[in-house]
């Protein structure tokens, strides 16, 4: 495991492919053993083309955006970085709603390892998810509340980046970075403003999951004297 810091992730507020994919919302994916190709067979991904470096991707963001793919669908690109046990291919989605999901990431991690993170452009959702052989091993949006098969697993390597598993994140500390830290940790993988602008990216096109539908509504509520109200009503399909 590195030593990374959030000081090593102190790029991602400048200008950047990174700093731009956290303007329109992003997941990063990081999957072990697994190429860029067999990644997006594995998520249903419609092929497009090789996108040469960040310029290139984001190009194709908007040009796939205008089109209005994002309505039911999300881009990514893939490529492979080396990192801890081996190579990693690293997905990167931009925009988009519900392509990259716990869904998916866990079948990614069916052997092997998945480690992603997440922001949902301008709302302060962020969230981080790790996973080993199909296992959610731990998750979080704020730190304080962690969740998973061992979701204390990584208390220590939170606290060495300021990030108190018990209290506030340390005075002045970039949040993000600090989570980007904790992403190299687990895999090894050093993600640097060069590398994402510099990438071939394999691009494709991953459908969004679908909404599962209700049919019913259940109110179960106690209030605060001990009476229970419990009612279900059934949603007929227009």
């Amino acid at each position: 495991m590195t030593s990374a810091t959030a000081a090593d992730y102190a790029w991602i507020r400048t200008p950047s492919l990174f700093a731009f994919a956290m303007d329109v919302g992003y997941a990063v994916t990081l999957v072990r053993g697994v190429t860029p190709g067999d990644v997006l067979t594995r998520a249903a991904a419609e092929a497009r083309r090789v996108c040469a470096g960040g310029d290139e991707l984001t190009a194709a963001y908007w040009d796939f955006s205008e089109d209005g793919g994002l309505y039911d669908s999300a881009l990514v690109g893939a490529f492979t970085l080396p990192g801890e046990g081996g190579d990693w291919t690293l997905v990167l989605q931009l925009g988009g709603d519900m392509a990259m999901t716990p869904r998916l990431w866990a079948e990614l991690s069916a052997g092997t390892r998945v480690v992603a993170h997440t922001g949902n452009g301008g709302k302060p959702m962020h969230f981080f998810h790790w996973y080993e052989d199909g296992e959610l091993r731990t998750s979080f949006e704020g730190h304080l509340h962690r969740d998973g098969a061992t979701p204390d697993a990584l208390n220590a390597d939170l606290a060495d980046l300021g990030l108190d598993p018990d209290g506030d994140p340390a005075p002045g500390l970039d949040v993000k970075a600090a989570v980007m830290a904790l992403v190299e940790r687990l895999t090894g993988v050093r993600l640097t403003e060069g590398t994402l602008a510099a990438a071939d990216y394999q691009v494709g096109e991953i459908p969004d999951e679908p909404v599962e539908a209700w049919d019913s509504v259940t109110v179960d509520l106690t209030d605060a004297y001990g009476a229970r109200t419990f009612a279900q009503t059934r949603i007929d399909p227009l």
